[in-house]
């Protein structure tokens, strides 16, 4: 007898509502009923295994975090129907927030037949076209000498503008271990800087959790760099220096930061400035395709 397929199987886009606040998360499941695979996103930090999955009746019991000894499993409770997920956050038998979900588009378009006029999104005067992701009064990025610079760690900073498939142009200076990061669309993030050197997921340049940069390159801490990326539907390219270091790579889905999962959609650059201070933009500047 055939295995019955599994309803849950691909890819979701997903929003978590709790009591506080919501936030994007992103799911993939693999196999069928006795064998499942599932990665997830969670709202900060990388793409990660579940610790487990199971199949229960019409329910898909996703455990994010085991039981210890001073508290209950963390697990996504869903159920499926054609094209949705609906569930719970749950710690324990204790609901802790609501799942709501999409299939993620799968965004497969060719390449644009042209690009459109350049488009300077940092006029180097003033924040005009950027403002704060989050708390404006922890904000510390200014203008200064025609430089985006983030003083301080405090909040990331967004365009006002959306974009959906471009080519960007950005250049971009790193003190010592610092960490940041170019989120495009406002969901996936190129990685800038280092988290400690361990792990080329985390690295310079690599698609964050996702993908590591296919060349190794100096870290250039200190120096101009340049990135060119180019985001056509989920394919991205991204040349660091001249040199290709993601060559029309599949974005599997929103990485850990992302501002929504509404992978569909258009959306804002942003940079990253909650980590570290220190970190100088410049010469930002965009095309925008044409069809």
């Amino acid at each position: 007898m055939a295995a019955e397929k599994n309803p849950f199987a691909g890819r979701w886009d997903i929003d978590i509502k709790t009591a506080q606040d919501m936030y994007p998360g992103w799911m993939e499941v693999a196999g069928e009923t006795g064998d499942l695979k599932v990665r997830y996103q969670p709202r900060g930090g990388a793409v990660r295994p579940a610790v487990g999955a199971a199949i229960d009746g019409a329910h898909l019991i996703v455990t994010l975090a085991p039981a210890t000894e001073k508290q209950p499993a963390t697990t996504w409770n869903m159920t499926v129907a054609g094209d949705k997920l609906s569930g719970m956050l749950k710690r324990g038998d204790t609901q802790n927030g609501e799942l709501s979900g999409v299939r993620a588009p799968v965004m497969k378009r060719a390449e644009p037949k042209a690009w459109g006029k350049e488009e300077v999104l940092f006029n180097g005067k003033d924040l005009t076209g950027w403002e704060p992701v989050d708390n404006p009064s922890n904000s510390h990025w200014v203008a200064k000498d025609g430089e985006l610079v983030n003083e301080t760690k405090g909040s990331n900073i967004k365009t006002t503008g959306k974009y959906q498939d471009f080519q960007l142009h950005i250049e971009f200076m790193c003190p010592e271990h610092c960490n940041s990061g170019i989120y495009l669309r406002g969901r996936y993030e190129v990685q800038v800087g280092t988290e400690g050197g361990t792990q080329p997921l985390h690295e310079m340049g690599a698609i964050y959790g996702y993908t590591a940069p296919s060349v190794e390159m100096p870290m250039g801490n200190g120096e101009w760099q340049t990135m060119d990326i180019t985001l056509v539907g989920r394919t991205v390219t991204v040349v660091r220096n001249g040199k290709t270091i993601h060559d029309h790579v599949e974005l599997a889905g929103i990485t850990g930061g992302a501002l929504d999962s509404h992978e569909a959609e258009p959306g804002p650059f942003y940079l990253q400035g909650d980590h570290t201070g220190g970190l100088r933009y410049r010469n930002i500047k965009i095309k925008q395709a044409k069809r």
